[in-house]
């Protein structure tokens, strides 16, 4: 009887030994296991949402090797910084005035425009994709309110170091869209740091003291012009004309950064 009772005790510190061993190779294997078998459902793993060769990889539609379309992470179109962080004009500053060429070649200034009740003043370019959407927008504001004292004076910021950026593709896009308004050259960069200009297109609505009135985009739908339904340029100027201060004065500019000479 001694002998049996020996035998069972035997058993049963056997069997439990080998649980214990199962459930040491289970928490081993668990603990092993790659980061997204752990994480909790609804949270990403702490790389969050960054994909390719640093995240965890074979995802459909990332290409591989880190290669990357469209813009980089964080590039949003948006304007980021504020009037202060950009250091150009504020509200109520008065600007001053240029003498940049034109795209015909004569040189421009805002003091030519002798019957201006303000200007528009807008910072653009040849190849930014935003700065096309709103070609023909910057048209009808020209041709809608030049006439009304307020026409539209456009300026390519970016550096010529980029070919399509250049005097010579500036006159070929003014000709091509058949611009109405001046297409100026900011030689050597000067005019759109002393604006705050930071993305393409960026207005600058002047009153005729070349006070700052409005900055910002032309409206709030940059992709769809059927789609706007705030037009804060046209809503400054009926604001300017009525004897008001625009409301908004500010939005942020939605484009392209501009680009500076790396020179």
């Amino acid at each position: 009887m001694k002998r049996l009772s020996v035998l069972v005790a035997a058993l049963a510190f056997g069997l439990a030994s080998c649980n214990n061993q199962a459930e040491q190779n289970t928490a081993s294997q668990e603990k092993n296991k790659p980061a997204e078998g752990r994480h909790h459902e609804g949270h990403p793993p702490k790389d969050g949402d960054h994909k390719g060769p640093h995240g965890h990889g074979g995802e459909k539609g990332h290409p591989p090797h880190g290669e990357r379309k469209g813009p980089p992470r964080g590039g949003s179109p948006e304007q980021t910084k504020t009037l202060e962080e950009i250091g150009g004009y504020k509200m109520g500053e008065v600007a001053t005035d240029f003498s940049l060429k034109n795209v015909d070649g004569k040189m421009v200034s805002l003091a030519d425009f002798k019957d201006a009740k303000g200007y528009i003043v807008t910072f653009t370019c040849n190849e930014c994709p935003f700065a096309k959407m709103y070609e023909d927008r910057l048209i009808e504001l020209h041709n809608t309110y030049a006439p009304q004292g307020y026409p539209v004076i456009a300026i390519n910021p970016n550096s010529p170091e980029n070919e399509m950026e250049g005097y010579k593709v500036m006159q070929n896009r003014a000709k091509e869209k058949g611009f109405p308004f001046p297409y100026l050259v900011d030689e050597g960069q000067k005019i759109y740091p002393q604006y705050g200009a930071v993305r393409t297109p960026h207005v600058f609505l002047l009153d005729a003291n070349r006070t700052v009135q409005y900055i910002g985009t032309i409206d709030n739908n940059a992709k769809s012009p059927e789609d706007v339904t705030v037009k804060y340029v046209e809503d400054a100027i009926a604001a300017l004309q009525k004897g008001e201060k625009p409301n908004p004065n500010f939005t942020k500019a939605i484009g392209c950064p501009v680009k500076a000479s790396k020179a």
